[in-house]
């Protein structure tokens, strides 16, 4: 009686496994699930801030003034979270908020984590002057004062662009993650299937990014997550202090308003709103980094 081999699987088919069984893993451990749910809530907050703006125009978020008020007024049908000191609504400044808020939170923690991951894996995997000249530049742009350099830049240009800021976290975000993902790089270039890669004529570049760079990515992962938060605070911080974007509407900027024009105390339906949606968001992040760090470190999830 002969037996059925069973079929080989493909590669699809075996990537389609592992992140089968990341998604079970991932829903384990809880504190993903959970930030992941509060992701899908801010982002059906940023959806909906398209709609008041089509359905009348005093509930632009920047523009929109509402004629039947000549400032600063309490919550009410028509304004559910009252308005600002010129009139605008301040729920159509929240919605709006989450929007950019995800926005800058994702595009710079993506830039970073590509940019750390990129130069991590050829550093770690060439050494010598590859590896020095770059850890070299990684510890001087660690070196220096971030916060201190976008002030300035934001003191001499008045303000800085919304894309502006995204550069400037992607730049001075980047070494810490490579320093982490080159180290695991150095351990997997001496694996034997590496070796076996090199000696069937694999160039370096297929060696890397197609046999190296699957083992790092649950690290990038981990270190994006974090990377939105961070990023997601950095902007609400230029924006409070008054050197974020001038043409859109940030929670940052919405604190700002109420801190300046002293209502910090009078209009607690103006201040809290944005300071708990700039936590939740941020908690929200950190939840995700800490589900997958759990999947990463089975010792953790074990616990």
């Amino acid at each position: 009686m002969s037996m059925v081999r069973p079929k080989p699987k493909t590669k699809w088919q075996q990537r389609k496994m592992q992140l089968e069984n990341t998604l079970v893993l991932f829903k384990e451990t809880k504190y993903g699930v959970v930030g992941i749910g509060i992701i899908v809530f801010f982002v059906g907050m940023a959806l909906v801030s398209f709609i008041p703006p089509s359905l009348d125009e005093m509930y632009d978020p920047m523009y929109g003034l509402d004629s039947a008020v000549a400032g600063f007024t309490q919550p009410s049908l028509r304004h559910p979270l009252g308005t600002d000191f010129m009139g605008r609504d301040l729920f159509s400044q929240l919605l709006e908020g989450s929007k950019w808020a995800l926005i800058v939170g994702t595009a710079a923690a993506v830039c970073t984590v590509t940019l750390s991951t990129v130069v991590g894996l050829v550093s770690g995997y060439y050494g010598g002057a590859v590896d020095s000249l770059l850890q070299r530049t990684a510890d001087i742009v660690m070196s220096l004062p971030g916060i201190a350099i976008v002030l300035v830049v934001g003191a001499v240009t008045r303000e800085i662009g919304i894309w502006n800021i995204v550069f400037l976290i992607s730049i001075l975000g980047w070494p810490g993650p490579s320093k982490v993902i080159r180290s695991q790089v150095l351990s997997l270039r001496e694996r034997s299937y590496i070796e076996s890669a090199r000696v069937s004529g694999c160039s370096n570049f297929r060696i890397i990014f197609r046999h190296i760079a699957p083992n790092v990515w649950p690290i990038s992962f981990l270190y994006m997550a974090f990377g939105v938060r961070h990023a997601i605070l950095f902007e609400a911080s230029l924006s409070f202090l008054g050197m974020g974007d001038a043409s859109i509407v940030t929670w940052g900027k919405m604190l700002s308003w109420c801190f300046s024009t002293r209502y910090t105390f009078s209009a607690p339906f103006w201040l809290v709103p944005p300071g708990l949606c700039i936590a939740f968001l941020t908690l929200a992040f950190y939840l995700i980094g800490v589900g997958t760090e759990q999947i990463i470190n089975p010792r953790l999830r074990k616990r």
